[in-house]
């Protein structure tokens, strides 16, 4: 079921967020990870960051675009910290991790976390079926990409866990 579930990352900037957020990853049981045109690309200085998840960062698929990125999903949801005019279906951190999980049993899923700078765009946010928007500080909400995916992952983790106390082999 894990396996099914896509994080990509659109236009990464910093080696730092390379390299934390398959160890954000890889902590909860998550492996597929995808670089969507990076700006700089995975090199020597994330051996850093990586620390034991070098096999996720490793076998990473680096696309050109988000469509090259986004064949083949069934669920896609994009994430974003500002509100926007245009109406998405949203989701909270918990609904996200429970729909991606239910999902994930049958087919595969992607969560898009947009580049550092600016986030998804709403173009980009339009190829998604949910908004995923975290609940932060209106007087300071940007989160660190790392933390964010970190965030997700955790509830993707006990959205598994509770089908598999649910459903024991």
């Amino acid at each position: 079921m894990l396996k099914n579930i896509h994080i990509i990352l659109v236009e990464t900037s910093h080696t730092g967020n390379m390299g934390s957020i398959p160890r954000a990853m890889k902590t909860m049981g998550l492996t597929n990870f995808y670089l969507v045109n990076p700006l700089i690309l995975p090199d020597h200085r994330l051996l850093h960051y990586q620390l034991a998840a070098s096999d996720v960062i490793g076998q990473a698929t680096i696309v050109k675009t988000l469509d090259q990125a986004l064949l083949g999903w069934s669920l896609v949801i994009g994430t974003s910290v500002r509100d926007r005019t245009l109406s998405w279906p949203q989701v909270t951190l918990r609904e996200c991790g429970e729909k991606t999980v239910r999902q994930a049993i049958n087919s595969p899923v992607a969560i898009i976390f947009g580049c550092q700078r600016v986030g998804l765009t709403n173009e980009e946010l339009q190829r998604c079926q949910y908004h995923l928007h975290i609940p932060t500080n209106p007087e300071y909400g940007s989160l660190n990409l790392a933390i964010a995916v970190q965030l997700n992952s955790y509830q993707i983790r006990m959205a598994y866990l509770a089908i598999n106390e649910k459903n024991p082999r």
